[in-house]
């Protein structure tokens, strides 16, 4: 294997986890966690449309929203497609389920992520997009 084909892995595994991340911290309603993801000029736009400009407005909606959300089920988040746009961004697709005793919803959200000079992937521009069903 390629030193270019290992980084590329490497990558890939460390967005993954970063997908991960995503889903531990709603699944445990964590703001902090959530906000620890995210690029400190990084675009948010809600499911519902509501565009977030930067880090403070993101912090600001998610640490009045996350900690009370009313949703009581089981949420996951499955990368689906990766797509490096350059070597340090990528388009991550990801599909988003969420379980309830009401039933199950779905989210396709899209998150263009962005390596930092640390080697931490970020989230950079992301849209959550509901899915509705058919």
């Amino acid at each position: 294997m390629t030193t270019e084909s290992t980084s590329r892995v490497t990558d890939i595994e460390a967005i993954h986890q970063l997908v991960a991340t995503v889903e531990h911290s709603q699944r445990n309603k964590d703001p902090e966690e959530f906000l620890s993801l995210f690029h400190s000029e990084a675009i948010w736009t809600t499911a519902h449309g509501k565009i977030l400009l930067g880090f403070d407005a993101i912090a600001e909606f998610t640490r009045s929203v996350l900690p009370a959300a009313s949703w009581d089920g089981e949420v996951s988040y499955e990368v689906a497609h990766v797509l490096f746009i350059r070597p340090d961004v990528a388009a991550v697709k990801v599909t988003q389920t969420y379980r309830s005793a009401e039933g199950e919803s779905r989210g396709a959200p899209l998150y263009v992520v962005s390596k930092q000079d640390d080697g931490r992937w970020l989230l950079t521009a992301c849209q959550n997009t509901g899915v509705v069903a058919d």
